[in-house]
């Protein structure tokens, strides 16, 4: 008898340029690695304690237009210089989206928001405005989901994030083992920290695991362990955690472990409900800790766009709005720069020494 017992549920399989074929045909030029290099330097000085601005990333919750967001990248270029000597700006970029059930997925994964799936075409978009990016002259800083992907774009990104979802994964802390940046872990969704610090913990340490080479072909990565992880402070279903008492208690946490007590502040999930208005809010308390002389804000995190609020993906694309989320919803460009050059000023005011 003839029986199904594979791909009982698998319509196809379309093959990927490997990460090699995709880095020769988007390559990176010499100049353009060393501001790459530059900027992770700056990053582990931060975390260091050694450069004290803080760091900021910010840009959409999702990338959904690369046009959109080389608009954005080169408004905030022109603020990220204004505000250079007191905050070290770094651009969310954000090509994955981890979905609770199901929903647009990002744009490596559905680049036409049309549920058609074309990842070549997503991978070669997400390696193209990274480049744009770098050569507008900001860093990158992005999450990472599919353990496969950062062979065909990490070596575009300054900084990185693993999310509240997977930052239990074994699979995820092993990919932050091994990564080439700086890597923030984000508290679990109920607000606990536990997870985050396992997750700090498990990544400093040497691993084996299943990956990918730059060929292509199916291998066991192994990793040294990455000694640069932070905390992402990023609230939950229990309420904010960015308050200075929650920053305190958390440092506790992270010095019990013996692990470093430099926390970034997600101003956007847990931290606000969501709601973009509230994110000027949470920057504003933390630009206030860091002029108080608090150790222990490495900086903060804004999901913002060109445009306030956010939008349903929607079958017709000639009825969404430019610049505007379909994800979560982002603070729109006029209250970013606002609240950015604020944030400046509080902690320009900070005392010397």
């Amino acid at each position: 008898m003839n029986y199904r017992i594979r791909d009982e549920h698998v319509r196809g399989a379309a093959p990927l340029p490997s990460p090699y074929e995709l880095r020769t045909e988007l390559p990176i030029s010499d100049e353009l690695e060393g501001r790459v290099a530059s900027a992770r330097d700056v990053v582990r000085r931060q975390l260091a304690g050694e450069d004290t601005r803080p760091l900021v990333i910010v840009g959409p919750c999702s990338v959904d237009d690369p046009d959109a967001a080389i608009e954005y990248a080169e408004r905030l270029k022109r603020l990220a210089d204004r505000v250079a000597d007191e905050l070290f700006v770094v651009m969310r970029v954000y090509f994955e989206k981890p979905r609770t059930t199901v929903g647009w997925k990002g744009l490596i994964s559905d680049p036409h928001l049309d549920g058609t799936g074309d990842m070549a075409e997503g991978l070669r978009m997400a390696r193209k405005l990274l480049l744009d990016v770098t050569e507008i002259g900001l860093p990158a800083g992005t999450e990472f989901l599919e353990p496969v992907i950062p062979q065909y774009i990490a070596g575009l990104v300054t900084w990185a994030a693993i999310g509240a979802r997977t930052t239990e994964s074994q699979t995820h802390r092993q990919l932050a083992s091994g990564l080439s940046m700086p890597v923030g872990f984000k508290n679990g969704t109920d607000g606990g920290l536990k997870i985050a610090l396992d997750a700090m913990e498990a990544a400093d340490h040497a691993h084996h695991f299943l990956g990918v080479d730059h060929d292509g072909r199916v291998a066991v990565i192994e990793t040294t362990g990455n000694p640069d992880r932070h905390l992402i402070l990023r609230g939950g279903t229990r309420g904010p955690n960015f308050d200075a008492d929650s920053v305190g208690r958390a440092a506790k946490r992270l010095d019990s472990r013996d692990l470093p007590a430099r926390i970034m502040v997600d101003c956007a999930h847990g931290n606000s409900a969501k709601d973009p208005e509230q994110q000027p809010d949470v920057m504003r308390s933390l630009a206030e800790q860091v002029r108080g002389g608090s150790p222990h804000v490495l900086g903060w995190m804004i999901e913002s766009y060109l445009e306030t609020g956010r939008q349903n993906v929607g079958a017709d694309p000639g009825t969404r709005k430019r610049g505007l989320s379909v994800t979560d919803p982002c603070l729109g460009w006029t209250a970013t720069e606002r609240t950015l050059l604020e944030s400046a000023e509080v902690v320009a005011a900070r005392p010397v020494g």
